[in-house]
């Protein structure tokens, strides 16, 4: 019984980090997006 304990904190402990991991790297993703849109303005602005 102890052991199925031991799985199933150590799985939500997992799916946890995984989730995390998505939700940062879409953060990452918007903030390279709006980058890029800024420096696309800033290029047509200096044409």
């Amino acid at each position: 019984m102890k052991s199925k304990s031991v799985w199933t904190l150590l799985a939500m402990v997992v799916a946890a980090v995984l989730m995390q991991g998505c939700n940062t790297m879409e953060g990452i993703g918007k903030d390279i997006g709006a980058a890029g849109d800024k420096i696309e303005d800033t290029a047509k602005k200096s044409k």
